[in-house]
């Protein structure tokens, strides 16, 4: 049973890496050429945040109460662009650390 649960939760998480827009967009970020996008992509938190309070306001005015489903997903998902910005930039300042250690490493030899 154990066994069940690992393998349906390995295969959710691939498809939801693979498929879903937020996702694709930090793999995107996380790459070498992607870094310098990472504070720009905070901008796109904004428009969840602004639906999650649509949801909300649907919500308290007598809406189906699975959209707190919503609600959750578009603050789950302002979250990661939130903290990607800054993260993006301290993997930036590293990588280009390490890129003039290299040149430098490479005009002493």
């Amino acid at each position: 049973m154990i066994r069940q649960l690992w393998t349906l939760s390995v295969h959710t998480r691939a498809f939801l890496r693979r498929y879903m827009p937020t996702n694709i967009l930090l793999d995107a970020i996380r790459t070498r050429r992607g870094l310098k996008w990472g504070v720009p992509a905070m901008l796109l938190a904004v428009p969840y945040l602004l639906a999650a309070s649509t949801f909300t306001t649907l919500i308290a005015d007598g809406g189906p109460g699975w959209l707190n489903l919503l609600v959750l997903l578009c603050l789950w998902n302002t979250m990661k662009l939130v903290i990607m910005g800054p993260i993006s930039l301290i993997l930036l300042a590293r990588t280009r650390v390490r890129e003039a250690v290299a040149v430098r490493a490479e005009r002493r030899a």
